[in-house]
């Protein structure tokens, strides 16, 4: 039997494990990576709020993204700690928010037990599922020959995924295209919070921009796009109905298939510059 040895991981995030299989008409046995799936746990002013299935990395990040798109705060100024504890069965993040957000929180308050890539888990009442979209203040179009420079460029960055295969990515570009934060995650929303989390800690004009993701576009990720003050999302795969009609309410240019040089256009056509037609 051929003996394989995978590549060391380029960074944390993965574990070794064991395994056998076939390559080439030949069975083989060695170590591979994974991606290691946490659960982490978030406290707010010391009450338990949820625990979702995550990557253990950019856990800050994790917080405050989660914290802005789930309304549990309004700006980045409102939290006023963050403790990240790691613990026998995961990982606690230990938020502490101003008064008024606390109380705001305890009003709604609802059971969210997370799982990968989970969306609106927990919601107990259809007005707690779709809630409330921000609208977005455009800047002008984004060229499309743009979004295909961020999403030829999107691969290189995903090292995560490279590793292990097991990962999404969100990540904000600038108009020309250029790739300036990425953020990893087994779920694309956790990846997408860890974003939008990595922009407001590092004062970015978020609308500056704009963000491909490595999946579909569902409402949600338009909801937390929009939060963040973004107007035009990129995904590599389909859309959903309810995310085009978030889209059209927040004004925010939706795109999906955006493969290559091509995309297809949901919202808002006037916040992506097409090239002229033959």
């Amino acid at each position: 039997m051929q003996m394989v040895d995978f590549p060391a991981p380029p960074l944390p995030g993965c574990r070794a494990a064991p395994v056998r299989g076939v390559r080439a008409g030949q069975a083989f046995e060695g170590t591979d990576w994974v991606a290691e799936e946490v659960p982490v746990a978030f406290e707010y002013n010391g009450v338990s709020h949820a625990v979702m299935l995550a990557s253990p990395s950019d856990l800050e990040d994790f917080a405050c993204g989660f914290s802005l798109t789930e309304g549990i705060v309004d700006r980045l100024a409102q939290i006023r700690d963050i403790e990240v504890l790691p613990g026998a069965q995961g990982w606690t993040l230990r938020i502490r928010v101003a008064e008024a957000c606390f109380a705001r929180l305890k009003d709604r308050r609802r059971s969210l037990a997370g799982r990968t890539g989970c969306g609106l888990c927990g919601a107990d009442s259809l007005e707690q599922a779709i809630r409330p979209l921000p609208v977005v203040q455009p800047p002008a179009a984004f060229a499309a020959p743009a979004v295909a420079r961020a999403l030829a460029g999107l691969r290189d960055k995903q090292h995560l995924r490279d590793a292990t295969g097991a990962t999404h990515a969100a990540a904000w570009c600038n108009p020309q295209g250029d790739i300036l934060l990425l953020r990893e995650d087994l779920g694309r929303h956790n990846a997408l919070d860890k974003l939008i989390g990595a922009l407001q800690r590092g004062g970015v004009d978020a609308a500056s921009g704009f963000v491909v993701v490595t999946s579909r576009a569902s409402y949600e990720m338009v909801h937390k796009t929009a939060v963040a003050g973004v107007a035009l999302l990129a995904a590599v795969s389909g859309v959903t109905s309810l995310a085009v009609d978030a889209a059209e309410t927040a004004g925010l240019g939706l795109l999906g298939f955006a493969r290559g040089q091509d995309l297809t256009i949901y919202s808002h056509p006037e916040r992506i510059a097409l090239p002229p037609t033959a």
